[in-house]
């Protein structure tokens, strides 16, 4: 990949080397976008306030996925569960007194805990056999949300309460965006500061190659268990996120399919990459709203009396999740984030071949 240094632009120092932010062109990138996503609530409406919603706190979940997966090279098909996870276990410490506030970032932390319990065995498997692991923690914890009543609510679910902060209530797409925003920040510089970390670079280094990290003197077997407690947390938090979003919890929403469509945001997004997650969920989000309109424009038209859709047109969101996982892992298995730097670099070294 070519870089997107400027000229003359040298690093006397590993930390100048590692920053988050490499050029002022970045940083000012950075700044231009968050001031245009602060400004969202005053241009664009309910429902794009609520996509906007559902993108941050997917991103969230689909990131800590991607630390365990794309940073970490293991394998989880059971992160629904854990999104599920926090978002009962912030509904019941709201329910016990907690602020909302702390009760979000107390999920999260349970949830990690959880998470760790179910990774123990990622320091013995890896592979098929860790991927039945996890599948096995999904129904695991499915079926312990529809019969514990005191933590879920059982199959009736649980209603949240609204997030609160100094006696304001944030029970709208206006107000609630910005706490997405604040808590996807947050997240995310978090991750990108961990990859920058001692620890991070052992979770990459176990990803290359585990022997040749072993033999470097990491240990195996805690960080491969670590990266399983911190996608948990993230996904902990994103799912309380989405619990006093909405307001109510339902055991049926964090199923099987739910996991696939975590590991379709990291793949289509870009596996190890930070930009990535945001990417891929945004893809994910909104990839179904733009087949149901395409759908609605076809519905009664001629080529839906040709081809006799029918009914079936409705099933085209569910049809075009799988599609494009396997038009990504064809054409490109680096996903979107990869494309994007390919591009950048494109328009920066035209019309220079070099």
């Amino acid at each position: 990949m070519a870089s997107m240094t400027p000229a003359g632009d040298f690093r006397s120092s590993y930390r100048a080397d590692t920053t988050i932010f490499p050029t002022r062109n970045a940083r000012i990138a950075m700044l231009v976008g968050l001031l245009a996503l602060c400004a969202a609530p005053l241009v664009l409406g309910r429902y794009e306030l609520g996509l906007l919603i559902t993108i941050g706190f997917s991103a969230i979940a689909a990131l800590g996925l991607n630390i365990l997966v794309g940073f970490t090279g293991q394998i989880s098909i059971g992160h629904a569960a854990f999104f599920g996870f926090g978002a009962f276990a912030s509904a019941l410490l709201a329910e016990h007194g907690v602020p909302v506030p702390l009760a979000i970032w107390g999920a999260g932390l349970m949830t990690a805990v959880v998470g760790l319990v179910f990774g123990a065995p990622a320091a013995r498997l890896k592979g098929l056999y860790l991927a039945i692991a996890t599948l096995a923690a999904q129904f695991i914890l499915e079926d312990f949300f529809a019969r514990a009543r005191w933590f879920s609510g059982g199959v009736a679910g649980r209603v949240t309460d609204p997030y609160a902060l100094f006696g304001m209530r944030f029970d709208r797409e206006e107000t609630y965006f910005y706490i997405v925003l604040v808590h996807l920040v947050v997240m995310f510089v978090a991750a990108a500061n961990l990859m920058r970390t001692r620890d991070g670079r052992a979770l990459i280094a176990v990803r290359d190659h585990y022997l040749s990290a072993e033999m470097m003197g990491i240990n195996l077997a805690y960080y491969r268990t670590l990266s399983f407690g911190i996608a948990s947390f993230y996904a902990g938090i994103g799912g309380a996120l989405y619990a006093h979003y909405l307001l109510f919890v339902s055991v049926e929403a964090f199923n099987i399919l739910y996991s696939i469509q975590f590991l379709a945001m990291i793949i289509i997004g870009g596996l190890g990459s930070i930009m990535g997650s945001l990417m891929g969920a945004a893809f994910m989000v909104l990839l179904p709203e733009i087949v149901q309109a395409g759908a609605d424009l076809l519905a009664g038209g001629a080529i839906d009396r040709a081809l006799r859709l029918g009914a079936s047109i409705s099933f085209l969101r569910e049809m075009a999740i799988g599609a494009a996982i396997i038009l990504f892992l064809i054409f490109e298995p680096d996903g979107i984030a990869h494309r994007w730097h390919m591009i950048r670099a494109y328009w920066k070294l035209y019309p220079f071949s070099h």
